[in-house]
């Protein structure tokens, strides 16, 4: 079934005639098409992709279950928009209230000359499982990053800084067919570890640091999200001790997730462990957050999260220690969640390496 199919069914329950779709991320995951500017109108038979001159030829080829509509001088999208909801007898309007800012809300109020109805919810309900298909668009940016990751191994080393291991998980990602960083990439090292998400610098790594990088990349406009702290050289006693209370953490969390527990719950599982530990105070967010076309959806595996997580959830498994001042551990898998338990989609080695 196409997602304009699912977005339609959400709508026979739902108290709106159709749903306007402006956010460049819904517009993608209703009609698998990705432009910087455009608009999706979604009624309960119809649907319509409105894209300029730029997208046209390339949009009438890709798009399937919608009507593709040009967008001119002369017709503008919101001209397309007053057509589209007078020609379809839609009175009650659904809209992205999260993902456009008050001003825009309001604007488009004022011409479409109706009140929006926040709609956002229908969205992230349908994005939060996801399909075989979009698992396997995550799995192929999953592979191309640790594809980088082994690379980049090879090339820490003392002398070489924070910066110059970003920018070569940048280059790798996107030689292995990435689209582009699903984020910028965090590479913190020695003292600077102990920073979640620190800026990779001018920084030199030195002997007995602990370097962690935190990077993904996109494929077929889905990311990936992968973390791993290494050592150079040698490691003291706690900092191996850290290591293995946070990589017990995280298993813990991983068998603890499934579809039907809530976030709170896997959260809990990661985070008992790392407080028995005594080092409860330097784990600070949470254990995982959903991704798929954004790095960052809902839902996560957080403190005070009670809704269930749905069948086929992605989320990421990335509970950490870090001490201000000293160092600090973060170890991140990627999960795909169904009844039964977790699958982790992440195949990257995860025992401490000394490199």
């Amino acid at each position: 079934m196409s997602n304009i199919k699912k977005i339609q069914e959400s709508l026979a329950g739902a108290e709106i005639d159709a749903l306007l779709l402006v956010s460049p991320v819904n517009r993608l995951y209703a009609t698998g098409f990705h432009s910087s500017d455009g608009a999706v109108v979604i009624t309960r038979d119809k649907a319509f992709f409105i894209t300029d001159s730029r997208y046209i030829e390339a949009a009438e080829k890709a798009v399937r279950d919608a009507r593709v509509l040009l967008s001119h001088t002369e017709k503008r999208i919101i001209q397309w928009l007053q057509e589209i909801i007078a020609s379809c007898g839609i009175k009650a309007l659904g809209a992205e209230e999260e993902s456009l800012s008050y001003s825009e809300y309001l604007n488009l109020e004022k011409k479409l000359n109706m009140k929006l109805k926040p709609s956002q919810s229908i969205m992230k309900k349908l994005r939060a499982g996801k399909s075989r298909q979009e698992l396997e668009n995550i799995k192929a940016a999953q592979a191309i990053a640790e594809r980088a990751f082994q690379d980049v191994l090879g090339m820490i080393r003392p002398g070489v800084t924070e910066r110059e291991i970003a920018a070569e998980l940048t280059y790798r990602m996107l030689k292995y067919g990435g689209e582009g960083n699903a984020f910028d990439p965090i590479v913190v090292a020695g003292k600077k570890s102990s920073m979640p998400h620190g800026v990779p610098g001018d920084e030199v790594i030195q002997k007995g640091d602990f370097v962690t990088m935190d990077f993904g990349c996109i494929k077929n406009g889905y990311c990936s999200d992968m973390t791993r702290t290494v050592a150079v050289g040698s490691v003291t006693g706690e900092m191996r001790r850290v290591y293995e209370v946070v990589l017990a953490a995280q298993e813990a969390g991983i068998a603890a997730a499934r579809a039907g527990v809530t976030g709170e719950e896997i959260d809990a599982a990661a985070r008992k462990v790392i407080e028995e530990a005594g080092y409860g105070r330097y784990f600070g967010h949470s254990f995982g957050h959903s991704l798929g076309l954004e790095v960052h959806e809902t839902p996560s595996a957080a403190p005070k999260v009670r809704d269930e997580m749905p069948e086929g959830a992605v989320i990421s498994a990335e509970p950490g220690i870090y001490i201000p001042g000293g160092f600090g551990v973060r170890i991140e898998d990627i999960l795909y969640l169904t009844a039964q338990g977790a699958e982790n989609i992440t195949k990257a080695p995860k025992e401490l390496i000394i490199l």
